[in-house]
């Protein structure tokens, strides 16, 4: 068995899909009135500081971005200890406040639905928006992004790796499949 792989987004193609998520952002709220944004641990959190790097470039104004560990909200986990759910929290509250979660591939739903589960027990806000880089499809709940880069139709044998400068050292997605 060998594995397939392919480039499916270079570096420029992900600075432009950015790029173009933080306009829709704006567009979408009109501006940047009690706007949020919140990285999904691993990938999520840089994604969510290039967002906001952009949204800084464009409004002239830094939004506040946080950081979420949905670990202990996850539903394929064996041991759901309800104190270890404390440790998902955020610098600041959430209360009527529009929240966009950021992570890099959408796929099943399952994760954005543990991040909000994380969400509301931190507050009620006002909204929650969901950005992702890579839409491969698959979803296994009813959970759909609101700002997507990239939509990528794969078949469940491939894996989506989204490698990035701040991890792994290069900015690119890569689809992989093994081959018989």
């Amino acid at each position: 068995m060998s594995q397939f792989r392919k480039i499916i987004m270079d570096e420029n193609g992900m600075r432009r899909a950015l790029t173009r998520i933080s306009h829709e952002i704006l567009e979408k709220n009109k501006g940047i009135e009690d706007l949020i944004l919140v990285g999904i641990q691993t990938r999520g959190v840089p994604l969510a500081l290039r967002i906001g790097e952009k949204i800084n470039e464009i409004e002239g104004v830094q939004i506040p971005i946080g950081v979420l560990d949905i670990t202990y909200y996850r539903d394929d986990l064996d041991n759901h200890d309800l104190a270890d759910r404390e440790k998902a929290s955020l610098p600041f509250g959430v209360n009527e406040k529009k929240v966009v979660l950021v992570d890099d591939v959408l796929y099943a739903g399952r994760t954005a639905r543990a991040a909000m589960d994380a969400l509301m027990d931190m507050g009620r806000p006002k909204l929650i928006q969901l950005a992702v880089l890579i839409d491969r499809g698959h979803r296994e709940l009813p959970i759909r992004a609101d700002y997507v880069g990239k939509n990528v139709p794969t078949s469940r044998t491939e894996v989506v790796s989204v490698n990035l400068v701040e991890t792994d050292g290069v900015d690119q997605v890569l689809i992989e499949k093994n081959e018989d």
